[in-house]
């Protein structure tokens, strides 16, 4: 065990293992489903409460199953440059983590239930395959994360579903408007896999990880990143040319010049120093949910 873990208390293992710097990821979608919701006098507090818990559930169940499963298959082994894994450091039993992961998933279950006597048996497809997609990311006989489809499913989970669900569970409807919002968020949650997995790329490659990284090369993780900032910051632009309303949404487009310093830092560095811009891109993501969020209602 390092010796920096060994100082740890137990709160602070298990903040670690939940890995909250990926947690706006889950927050920024429900933000703007929400938003959106409100600006057509739909907002319902406790469904929109229900669906930030059950997405942040679901995104801290995904990283603890991370831990778990990428000790159980070695892939943690070798320097570690991301965050400490504490089931590999031994600061957790696997038993231990392997509860608490179906613990968290639960806690996502019992939030889609109330939302199901909300919103009706829609639900039911948008929970279970989040929760499925969740533990399927590295667990199961096929890991998502572990054969380059990662990417996809974080695009439409942690983007279209998870804004257009907000948005259902409070208007018992989707529109395709919301639908297309949803993009901005699940663009942002790539990038932000696509700097771990450009900062994990040579021990992926060592433990037989075939992220989209692995297998198309550090340049095309670096361009997907430049990418898919850019392409969800303008998302609004898109919004805004189908029926010229809310242009003040298009604030987003700004995003990008604070996202410059993380740019030059992909383009140019390797290693640990990226793990500061997967927080920064978290930051991003939440500035952009907000500033959507205020020009979308002026």
């Amino acid at each position: 065990m390092a010796a920096d873990s060994e100082d740890l208390s137990r709160f602070q293992v298990w903040v670690l293992a939940c890995r909250p710097k990926t947690l706006p990821a889950a927050a920024a979608p429900v933000l703007i489903g929400s938003v959106m919701a409100y600006e057509i006098g739909s907002f319902a507090f406790w469904p929109a409460v229900a669906a930030l818990l059950g997405a942040l559930a679901i995104q801290v169940g995904t990283n603890l199953a991370n831990d778990y499963y990428d000790h159980k298959s070695g892939a943690d082994e070798g320097e570690r440059l991301g965050p400490l894994r504490v089931t590999q450091a031994g600061l957790v039993e696997p038993t231990v983590m392997f509860r608490a992961t179906a613990m968290a998933f639960g806690l996502a279950f019992l939030s889609g239930v109330y939302l199901v006597y909300v919103a009706g048996w829609p639900i039911v497809a948008i929970g279970l395959t989040s929760i499925a997609f969740g533990y399927l990311y590295t667990g199961g006989p096929y890991p998502l994360g572990y054969n380059g489809l990662g990417d996809i499913f974080v695009l439409i989970y942690f983007g279209p579903v998870a804004v257009g669900g907000t948005y259902f569970v409070q208007t018992l409807h989707a529109t395709p408007e919301v639908l297309i919002a949803g993009l901005a968020p699940g663009l942002f949650s790539v990038a932000i896999l696509s700097v771990n997995n450009l900062r994990d790329i040579d021990n992926d490659r060592l433990s037989g990880k075939r992220t989209l990284a692995v297998r198309l090369g550090p340049t095309f993780a670096k361009w997907e990143y430049l990418f898919a900032t850019a392409a969800g910051s303008v998302v609004p632009l898109w919004l805004y040319a189908r029926d010229d309303s809310h242009p003040w949404s298009m604030l987003t487009l700004t995003v990008p010049l604070f996202a410059l310093p993380c740019y030059q830092i992909v383009v140019t560095r390797k290693g640990r120093v990226l793990n500061n811009v997967l927080a920064a891109t978290g930051k991003l993501l939440l500035m952009y949910a907000m500033l959507f969020g205020i020009g979308w209602l002026i």
